[in-house]
């Protein structure tokens, strides 16, 4: 596939490969600004950029666009796609750009053309009859799209501030082949299905209310999973050497400036006034952690000290990125900061590695490495982050693991690596991070006396392997469809009795079971047992254990897996054995 670049050269692409998809998307979002155009000569564009899966654009209507109207546009666009229109690039003054786009009545390409620098000449991709300016990359030629399907229409606001228009954001998704199409809708209908939405609900997981947009409120039964996926947590921390430790939820403005957050991140930040000083709710746990570290004295003997930190923490997302436990506005992030000297560095990373290769293993999610580097908007100098930057590759390397490079997508206090963990629909997830910080310390003057008896600096880790509860809890739902293994499903036993003269021993029953610690309950409603099992199999629950008057008779339980395999009459005894050894060994 033929990719045309910014300075007019064309180069080859593997639609598989990352700059490949980001061109055919590209150009998928201009033929469908063309096809727009062509039907709703009034309508004002925004931007239209490929994203992760697909492309999306930006209108400003003059009615209310609908999904009702997608047909349309979708039919456009192929008439465009069969006219074999070949891209053009060329290039004008910024002068030039102005004109063309205030001719056609394009605000909001003025605006972002106004930005450019004056002396700047401004690239333009032009298919037939329409002309973008465009940094692209683009495919040679719009016949290479063989397969486009519109999917959704939702408001967005202009550059994602709130103060601006809300525009129509179109989102679509386009192939080389009609049959990767067919497959991707069907991974589609798979993901509606598994929607952790949808399964919070029906499970009695999580509540997401209008009263408290971004603010999930947790059931019962999710809150056991919930507390079952801390208890883990906790333990695996345990056996690697970790302290945990809970600071306040809100503290005050002079401890944020300190930080850098009131200067880096304070428009994500709930604030308050106390006493008549400003306050925030804080929406990370390090400040916090820099007080305790810095409430008494260290030594080097004492290194690396490992903190762990469960806490809750609020961060104001805009209402139109809000979506389910996936971005929410108050969450539990498993934080971590260890403290270290530079020497400790390179091993502490492996370590925090291996950790994040246990957990990992656990639900059966593999992952991808991306190392973040400096961003424009940083603190510190460009050799501290050289040197921090180097120290996370080369404990991948020591480690055998590959990484790509992010660039400029570093924390503003340090390089870091992310791991984006891919599930059972080969979707990924950027959950675990590993960010290396010499500029808090610096900040907090944190200090360790050395074995030379002198004062020192220790280097910092942040590092968090959920991430956040909530996003896990939400990953999860999806990865398991709802049918979490045995050891994390709120419910692991559903006792069901066949008659009303069964009821008295399923209820020993079930009292065997939680005497022994597994979750169980039994289900006593006057209905039929096909009703109730499909109930059980509907919630997903992982064991049936079914008694009746041969049961009682034998002292037997009959046993049924939601798979729907039936394990037979067994003795409890043999029963608790069996589900022992899943729960035990976190079996999946």
């Amino acid at each position: 596939m033929k990719v045309l670049l910014k300075n007019g050269n064309v180069v080859e692409e593997s639609f598989e490969s990352a700059e490949g998809k980001k061109a055919f998307w590209h150009t998928s979002a201009h033929v469908l600004a063309q096809a727009v155009k062509r039907l709703y000569p009034n309508v004002k564009c925004g931007i239209g950029p490929a994203i992760e899966k697909g492309f999306y654009y930006d209108f400003e209507f003059d009615f209310p666009f609908s999904e009702e109207n997608l047909g349309a546009v979708e039919d456009e666009m192929r008439k465009i796609i069969k006219e074999s229109l070949s891209l053009q690039v060329y290039e004008v003054s910024k002068k030039e750009a102005l004109k063309y786009m205030a001719d056609n009545n394009e605000p909001y390409k003025q605006e972002l053309i106004k930005e450019l620098p004056a002396e700047e000449k401004i690239s333009f991709y032009k298919q037939g009859d329409y002309a973008e300016f465009c940094a692209g990359p683009h495919i040679i030629n719009t016949s290479h799209i063989k397969a486009v399907k519109l999917l959704s229409v939702a408001g967005a606001y202009w550059r994602g501030n709130e103060k601006n228009n809300v525009l129509t954001r179109i989102y679509g998704i386009s192939f080389p082949k009609a049959s990767e199409l067919e497959e991707y809708l069907k991974l589609l209908e798979e993901a509606k299905r598994r929607d952790h939405r949808k399964l919070g609900n029906d499970l009695g997981l999580f509540l997401l209310m209008d009263e408290g947009p971004g603010f999930p409120f947790f059931l019962p039964k999710g809150l056991i999973l919930k507390n079952t996926l801390i208890e883990y947590w906790r333990q695996v921390h345990k056996r690697y050497g970790y302290v945990e430790i809970s600071t306040p939820i809100i503290l005050n403005r002079d401890l944020w400036e300190r930080s850098g957050h009131w200067t880096h991140y304070k428009d994500k930040m709930y604030t308050t006034v106390i006493d008549d000083m400003d306050y925030a709710i804080k929406p990370m746990n390090c400040p916090g952690g820099m007080l305790v570290y810095r409430s008494e004295q260290h030594s080097y003997r004492e290194l690396p000290l490992r903190v762990g930190e469960l806490g809750l923490v609020h961060r104001h997302e805009l209402s139109g990125t809000l979506h389910g436990l996936f971005r929410v506005r108050c969450f539990t992030q498993d934080d971590a900061h260890i403290f270290m000297t530079r020497e400790q560095m390179r091993d502490e990373i492996k370590n925090v590695i291996r950790l994040f290769d246990e957990v990992y293993s656990v639900f059966g999610l593999s992952y991808e490495i991306e190392v973040s580097t400096m961003p424009e908007d940083h603190m510190g100098d460009i050799e501290t982050w050289d040197f921090a930057t180097d120290t996370l590759k080369a404990a991948c390397e020591d480690m055998g693991k590959s990484y790509v490079i992010n660039e400029g997508d570093g924390a503003f206090y340090g390089p870091k690596l992310d791991f984006h963990l891919s599930d059972s629909l080969g979707r990924t997830w950027q959950c675990g991070t590993i960010q290396l910080d010499m500029q808090l310390p610096e900040r907090f003057e944190l200090e360790y006396v050395g074995a030379d008896g002198k004062k020192h600096r220790p280097i910092m880790i942040h590092r968090v392997v959920f991430g956040s509860i909530e996003r896990f809890i939400g990953i999860i739902t999806e990865h398991f469809a709802g049918a979490f293994p045995l050891w994390i499903a709120p419910v692991q036993v559903e006792v069901l009795p066949v008659t009303d003269r069964a009821a008295e021993y399923a209820g020993g029953i079930v009292n065997k079971l939680q005497a022994a610690g597994f979750r169980a309950e039994a289900d006593y409603r006057p209905e039929k047992l096909g009703y109730k099992i499909r109930e059980a199999v509907g919630m997903k629950v992982p064991y049936m254990v079914i008694v009746g008057d041969k049961d009682i008779e034998n002292r037997t339980i009959s046993v049924r897996h939601r798979s729907g395999k039936d394990l037979g009459a067994m003795k409890y005894e043999d029963f608790e054995s069996l589900i022992k050894e899943e729960n035990d060994k976190k079996s999946l």
